[in-house]
């Protein structure tokens, strides 16, 4: 695996210093679970069952479900992977988050009675978020028109209040394939208040909201200083990716 990464990324800022810091270590021959762990904050990361560390993949028994074992270990398998260690920076960054996840994995497992055929809804609506989820906290006027998908007024005719907006990627499957920028790739966004910081980790963990699929499409390259080519008008006129609500 190459590891020279590049960081600079306006989407990947706030994970600039920990990346680089981990990406450091693998290039010197860390694994990515001993990369994650030398990262770890003085101050434990307490799931139910003990503190976070991070263990080699095959450290997860056979036939056990992975949400499972991190519940009862607090450890977390690991791959040499980039998949797997933006997942780590995630934990690093989003502690509660990721901990009130995994909890609601087991909640969800306890309710169907363990690992099933098919995921069900909650647990589809968890996994979305903790790998493809952004969170938006936004004046009302860009909510809005991202929930309509007014993708002209959303980026072109409110611009300026971008200034005012947070956009936070969580889902670790999406750094990782914004890690190889395209103009197609969405996030799933949850519109959160814009000045709600305890919303940011419980609104993403009520059932009842998750239920109700409150997910919205958001081309990630279309937002305003996070890529050059958006400067241009143009940019927003590709209606394969900035596509129309459906009607009805």
């Amino acid at each position: 695996m190459n590891w020279s990464l590049d960081w600079s990324a306006a989407w990947l800022a706030p994970y600039r210093q920990t990346g680089e810091a981990l990406t450091a270590d693998l290039r010197a021959g860390a694994t990515v679970a001993e990369a994650l762990n030398r990262r770890l904050p003085e101050r434990p990361i307490r799931l139910s069952h003990g503190d976070l560390c991070f263990v080699a993949q095959a450290d997860l028994p056979a036939g056990e479900a992975y949400e499972a074992f991190i519940h009862r270990s607090a450890c977390v398998p690991t791959r040499d992977n980039l998949h797997d260690l933006l997942n780590g920076l995630i934990w690093l960054h989003w502690p509660e988050l990721k901990t009130g996840l995994n909890a609601a994995h087991i909640e969800a497992l306890a309710v169907s009675g363990g690992v099933q055929a098919q995921r069900g809804r909650l647990r589809d609506a968890l996994t979305v978020v903790d790998e493809n989820a952004a969170l938006l906290q936004a004046p009302p006027e860009l909510c809005e028109a991202l929930v309509a998908r007014d993708w002209q007024r959303l980026f072109i005719h409110l611009r300026p209040l971008w200034a005012q907006a947070r956009l936070h990627l969580i889902g670790h499957a999406l750094l990782e394939k914004l890690m190889q920028p395209r103009k197609p790739i969405c996030a799933h966004v949850l519109v959160m208040p814009l000045d709600g910081c305890a919303a940011l980790i419980d609104a993403p963990l009520d059932p009842a909201w998750l239920a109700g699929k409150p997910f919205h499409p958001l081309p990630v390259l279309g937002v305003p200083a996070w890529w050059a080519g958006n400067e241009d008008e143009n940019f927003y006129a590709d209606t394969g990716v900035f596509r129309p609500a459906a009607r009805g």
